[in-house]
């Protein structure tokens, strides 16, 4: 027998990895596209550099998206879920969405600081700006594939 509650908290715990993943590509998008608007003001050549730096923290929605999908279709399988796997699932969802918020919002501060010293460059600091903000999505990588191998041992 299904329990509505226990459903219901597994799929908040589902919906925690997307919210994680949208709040902070926003806040990760917002901190690096106004430093991109600044750097523009200088320099209008460096729109492919900011274009692209400004789009990285975006991954993480899509981190966050894949854990829910994920989830969800876990959920759905069961036959019987308990409340001790419901709030697992949530808190799995939970650890996921920080990964992804935290990740994103870091890799926006990291992708704002290189494009504010595009015009500087003229372009040249791009591809170790963008090997830095790598080094932060790695977070939100482990954060996915972490939720996903906990989702896995849930008996």
């Amino acid at each position: 027998m299904v329990d509505p509650v226990a459903m219901g908290i597994a799929y908040a715990g589902a919906a925690m990895a997307l919210l994680g993943g949208l709040v902070g590509s926003s806040i990760g998008i917002g901190k690096a596209g106004s430093a991109g608007t600044a750097a523009l003001a200088e320099d209008p050549k460096q729109f492919r550099n900011v274009f692209i730096l400004v789009s990285l923290p975006m991954t993480q929605t899509f981190y966050g998206l894949i854990v829910l999908i994920q989830f969800i279709s876990y959920v759905n399988s069961l036959t019987d879920i308990t409340m001790a796997k419901a709030l697992a699932i949530l808190g799995l969802g939970m650890a996921a969405g920080a990964a992804e918020w935290v990740s994103a919002w870091f890799q926006g501060v990291i992708c704002a600081s290189g494009i504010a010293e595009l015009p500087r460059t003229k372009g040249k600091i791009t591809f170790n700006a963008m090997i830095l903000a790598v080094y932060v999505e790695l977070i939100g990588i482990l954060g996915m594939v972490f939720a996903l191998m906990g989702l896995s041992l849930i008996s």
